[in-house]
């Protein structure tokens, strides 16, 4: 049985709703779970369950009540006393708070403890705890976080969605092939199509970065199914499957796209309480909008992968619920059971990148 570290003490909802959400994916996935944190804390969780279940407005609609019997699932609890929070510098914190809750989770992943973690709290020690507690995959400069968005085909893949600001064409290489791996495996899409973000769909367009990644993806396309350029208005109509682009303009494209979608339906819910006929009419759209809603929601996606360690890492949003964290355990799951990171180094073996043309 997979085992999942989850960092119990991180993110905004902590520890209740990750406690809850590792408890309801263990009875949903068949995963076992180790509970990261201060023992106290979650085994008051671990009752408040078993008395009163776990209630979620997954949806965005009516809350649901779930009972679950814990003494039934396989939940390890691992004692750590101190968190990391979120105004913290990452790497400082993680060597001045050895024993921290995200420090212990990535310690199981990197002693066999457990296969892969999830952490909902500060993104930036999640990534230097899985840095220098499990080290780079051969090949990877440099890790990478893939987001995994809905368009109205399959699925996107946008790496690098916020670990590294400043890339050299080769990482983004690297990026594409990490991208490819995780879309063709995790996701289930045949022959992802790659496609470098820009600000125009010609070859000539962009930065220096964009030009010179467009040149070395063209350069292999033996091993790449390069398309070309994808602009930011393109990213959800489903062309393109892997999206690169360096780590600040991906998490620039996130967060735009957070608080686009949020706008709204935010509007449209205001809209449908407008008058007496709009309320008809909502009530009339509610089943259709909660399908719509439950395709965008980032909920549904659970977490970010962070491609290029020795070891699973599944980050989740800091405000991440109950069912987010269940759908983030469900990730960790899928890329261990399909072992997206052997993958990943094997194609780097067997693939060496060939050279721009100076012509």
């Amino acid at each position: 049985m997979t085992r999942i570290a989850i960092d119990a003490m991180g993110g905004d909802n902590a520890p209740q709703e990750v406690v809850a959400g590792a408890v309801w994916a263990a009875s949903d996935y068949g995963v076992a779970i180790e509970l990261v944190g201060k023992p106290d804390k979650i085994e008051y969780e671990l009752d408040r369950i078993n008395a009163e279940g776990i209630v979620s407005t997954a949806g965005g609609f009516k809350p649901q009540r779930i009972k679950i019997d814990t003494s039934k699932l396989d939940i390890k609890i691992t004692q750590a006393n101190e968190v990391i929070e979120m105004g913290e510098a990452p790497g400082q914190a993680i060597r001045r708070k050895k024993k921290s809750s995200i420090v212990l989770a990535v310690d199981a992943v990197a002693t066999g403890s457990s296969q892969a973690v999830v952490a909902a709290g500060s993104t930036g020690a999640a990534m230097a705890s899985s840095l220098f507690g499990l080290g780079r995959l051969p090949g990877i400069e440099r890790p990478a976080i893939a987001v995994t968005l809905p368009t109205i085909k399959k699925p996107v893949v946008i790496i690098d969605a916020g670990a590294n600001t400043n890339c050299s064409p080769e990482m983004l290489y690297q990026f594409a092939v990490m991208g490819t791996t995780f879309s063709k495996n995790v996701l289930g899409v045949e022959e992802p199509k790659v496609g470098v973000l820009n600000i125009g769909e010609e070859a000539g367009k962009g930065n220096e970065l964009a030009l010179s990644t467009y040149k070395l993806l063209e350069a292999n396309q033996d091993s790449l199914n390069f398309m070309g350029n994808v602009e930011g208005r393109e990213i959800f109509s489903g062309n393109c499957n892997v999206i690169v682009c360096d780590g600040f303009v991906g998490n620039v494209a996130l967060k735009v796209t957070e608080g686009a979608s949020s706008m709204l339906f935010k509007m449209l819910k205001k809209e449908f309480k407008a008058d007496p006929l709009a309320k008809i009419a909502g009530l009339i759209a509610k089943p259709f909008m909660k399908r719509i809603y439950k395709r965008i929601n980032y909920e549904e996606f659970g977490g970010a992968l962070l491609l290029g360690v020795k070891g699973i890492t599944v980050i989740s949003h800091g405000r991440s619920t109950a069912y987010a964290i269940r759908n983030a355990v469900k990730v960790a799951k899928d890329a261990v059971e399909t072992g997206v990171n052997k993958k990943i180094a094997d194609f780097l073996e067997n693939n060496s990148i060939n050279p721009v043309s100076n012509e």
